[in-house]
């Protein structure tokens, strides 16, 4: 199916869209992708520690400043806001970025990272591009335009979440057992993945992504920082899911997230919530 824009509803007036800074964002993504994966399984790679005790390499600050320079150029008047840099500059609109996520993967050689590109304007996520170019897959979604996956925006399908309606017909999907319990939830999340049909651990975007494209049903995890789950929002939202903290707020702004169809959604809350 070709990627074409949504005519805004005749009924609300013209409607806010943003298809222009999604085209700027695959832009800055082609360029991206050609700065990672120039570092990815280099032998020079330089890998540091942060002082949270993740990762960082040269392939994730030189892809940030790179992402911040031209959203300088193109976008003046909008702050952004990036895991490696901070936050820069004032107003409504936001780019919140994260030059790769799924570093440790990155720096091992794992082929599941991506680069987050995503826009907020007040506080809706209206835009995020997930770029994986290890995966040779791309996803994005902006309001009110449907969620798409593809190499391009010429060659692209729409995305649409499962009907599944069951958790006894669910596949779970998760990125590590640590941070539940650390956060004495544990038992509710094995709870859940005993209560689905299926449970794996593809972890980082690449969960969310599934969810977005039906192959999945839910994802969660119980610790994230905004510049990870912002660029999947949208992406979940416009597939025809549902993205929320474990408190059950929708968008990226509670430290944590749980996704699903939507038919789910509420029946993971019980275990997850």
């Amino acid at each position: 199916m070709p990627y074409t824009q949504q005519p805004p509803s005749p009924t609300s007036g013209p409607a806010r869209t943003y298809e222009d800074d999604l085209r700027l964002a695959h832009v800055i993504a082609d360029q991206v992708d050609a700065i990672t994966m120039s570092r990815f399984k280099a032998l020079d790679l330089h890998v540091e520690r942060k002082p949270d005790d993740t990762p960082v390499s040269d392939a994730d600050r030189s892809a940030e400043e790179f992402i911040r320079a031209q959203l300088h150029r193109a976008r003046t008047r909008d702050a952004v806001v990036g895991e490696e840099y901070g936050a820069a500059g004032s107003g409504a609109r936001r780019w919140i970025v994260d030059p790769i996520d799924g570093t440790k993967n990155f720096v091992r050689g794992v082929p599941v990272w991506a680069t987050l590109i995503a826009l907020a304007d007040g506080e809706q996520v209206v835009m995020g591009l997930v770029s994986a170019p290890a995966l040779g897959r791309r996803w994005w979604a902006a309001k009110g335009s449907g969620a798409w996956t593809g190499k391009s925006l010429a060659a692209a399908t729409r995305m649409s979440v499962s009907a599944v309606g069951s958790l006894s017909d669910a596949s779970f999907a998760y990125s590590s057992l640590s941070g539940w319990e650390e956060r004495d939830k544990l038992d509710g999340f094995l709870d859940l993945t005993r209560a689905c049909w299926r449970t794996r651990g593809y972890g980082d975007f690449w969960s969310y992504m599934l969810v977005a494209e039906g192959a999945a049903d839910i994802a969660a995890e119980p610790e994230l920082e905004v510049y990870d789950m912002a660029a999947l929002v949208p992406i979940v939202t416009e597939a025809g899911g549902r993205f929320t903290s474990l408190d059950g707020t929708p968008g990226p702004w509670g430290g944590n997230a749980v996704a699903t169809n939507g038919h789910l959604h509420d029946a993971a809350m019980v275990y997850l919530g």
